[in-house]
């Protein structure tokens, strides 16, 4: 063989950086165990006091009144506003306002045309303005109207002008007393998960 004919040497492969073990996944412990800290005792313990109910006590005709208004609430139509189609501030608003046009085949209801409001889409009396717990809201300021709540009747809001600390306050208060607080600044979900 001639020095033209030899073969070239096979093309080297490129260096590869050599790659580091991947270390061991650690098992999470299950939700059930509870963490501890760093004195050998549970992070999330159960906050003291009577626990906030998740119902109010009602009497069984109001516990009935409570799903009828439910059932009533998943068949009740949306009601659409004239014009929405046509005008995309009166369909962001989403404010009811009665048709009162002379022509109007929405305030004659037309079959065609959206649902008008009426007195019978409306809930129960004796319910009306209960929550879906079927507890009564109170607007709360002051700690003299948090202790004067039943707990196994109201739930307690706390206005919108009460700043964070005394609003820090006042929501553990209601815990103490096993007052449900519809608008909490953390909700019971986030301190069993320990954020």
């Amino acid at each position: 063989m001639s020095p033209e004919e030899t073969p070239s040497p096979a093309p080297e492969a490129p260096a590869t950086k050599p790659t580091a073990a991947k270390p061991p996944r650690v098992r999470r412990a299950a939700k059930s165990e509870p963490a501890e800290g760093p004195e050998g005792e549970a992070k999330n313990t159960p906050p003291e006091g009577p626990q906030t109910p998740r119902r109010a006590e009602l009497a069984p005709g109001e516990v009935r009144l409570l799903s009828v208004r439910s059932a009533r609430k998943r068949r009740r139509p949306k009601f659409v506003r004239q014009q929405t189609h046509r005008y995309l501030r009166i369909r962001r608003r989403g404010s009811w306002r009665a048709p009162r046009g002379v022509q109007s085949k929405q305030r004659r209801h037309y079959g065609y045309r959206p649902t008008v409001v009426s007195v019978g889409f409306g809930s129960p009396r004796a319910i009306r303005g209960l929550t879906p717990g079927g507890f009564r809201p109170v607007r709360v300021e002051t700690a003299r109207s948090v202790e004067g709540l039943n707990p196994k009747r109201d739930a307690a809001i706390i206005a919108h002008g009460v700043g964070v600390r005394r609003r820090l306050v006042l929501e553990e208060l209601a815990r103490r007393r096993g007052l449900k607080v519809l608008n909490p600044i953390f909700k019971e979900d986030q301190e069993e998960k320990g954020t």
